[in-house]
C-alpha cells in the first residue's frame, strides 16, 4: 500500500472516531469549554494528527488512544453529576469578581486577572462603568456573567406593569420552495390556504418562495427567490 493511501486511511479513521466522540460528548462539552476540556481537546487533536502521518504508530493503537481520551470527559461528567466536590475539582468553581459595585481584589488575584482584563470583559457585556454593576461572576468557562444594579437595568413591560399577550416561537411553513406539512398541520392550515396567502404577496407557486414564516400573531412573512 502506498504511503499516500495509508495516510488517507489513517486520517479518515481518526476523523470518523473524532466525529463519533464529539457526538457522544454532546453539545455541552462544546459550548461550555472548561480548562480541563481545553486540555483534553488539545491532546486529542495532537494524537489524531500524529496518528495520521506517523506510520511508526499502529493505527489500532492510535484509535484506541483517541477513544480513551475521548472517554475521559464523558466519565468525569457523569461522576461530576453525582459529586459536586469532584465537579469542582475538574471544572473549578465560579468566582465573584464584583459585588455591590466593588471589585474583589483577592478573587482577581486568585484568577490571575488584571483590572484591564476585567474592564474588557465588562465592555463585551455592554458595561462601561464598574459602579453600574451589582455583581459580576467569572464562570468556569472563562465567560463573565454580569448583573446590573436595579436602577441600571433596562425597562421591560413587567417593570412598567404593562400586560402583554404571550408569544410563541415563529413557525416556518415553506423552506427552499418546499412546504413543511407538519408545521402547517400543527397550525391548522391547509396547503390551499397557504397557496392563496403567498399569491397575495407575489408568488405564483410554492417553488417561488425561499422562506415563509408565521409568527404567534398569525402574521405571514414571505421571502421570494426573485425579488
Amino acid at each position: 500500500m502506498s504511503e499516500i493511501m495509508l495516510i488517507l486511511i489513517r486520517s479518515i479513521g481518526a476523523f470518523l472516531l473524532l466525529l463519533l466522540m464529539a457526538r457522544i460528548m454532546g453539545k455541552k462539552q462544546i459550548s461550555q469549554l472548561t480548562f480541563f476540556d481545553y486540555c483534553v481537546g488539545i491532546t486529542i487533536g495532537s494524537i489524531a494528527a500524529t496518528m495520521s502521518v506517523d506510520q511508526n504508530i499502529k493505527i489500532v493503537n492510535g484509535l484506541l488512544s483517541l477513544f480513551i481520551w475521548g472517554l475521559f470527559p464523558i466519565i468525569l461528567a457523569y461522576i461530576g453529576m453525582k459529586s459536586r466536590i469532584f465537579s469542582n475539582i475538574t471544572d473549578g468553581k465560579a468566582t465573584i469578581l464584583i459585588e455591590n459595585g466593588e471589585v474583589l481584589e483577592k478573587n482577581m488575584r486568585k484568577n490571575v486577572l488584571t483590572i484591564n482584563e476585567l474592564i474588557l470583559l465588562l465592555r463585551e457585556k455592554g458595561v462601561f462603568k464598574i459602579s453600574d454593576v451589582e455583581m459580576a461572576v467569572l464562570e468556569t468557562n472563562g465567560q463573565l456573567s454580569v448583573m446590573l444594579k436595579t436602577d441600571q437595568q433596562p425597562v421591560t413591560p413587567t417593570t412598567l406593569a404593562i400586560h402583554q399577550e404571550p408569544e410563541h416561537g415563529p413557525s416556518i411553513l415553506i423552506m427552499d420552495g418546499k412546504v413543511l406539512n407538519k408545521s402547517l398541520q400543527k397550525l391548522g392550515y391547509s396547503r390551499e390556504w397557504l397557496a392563496a396567502e403567498i399569491q397575495k404577496q407575489g408568488a405564483k407557486d410554492f417553488k417561488d418562495v425561499f422562506m415563509a414564516q408565521m409568527d404567534s400573531k398569525k402574521n405571514l412573512y414571505v421571502d421570494l427567490y426573485d425579488k
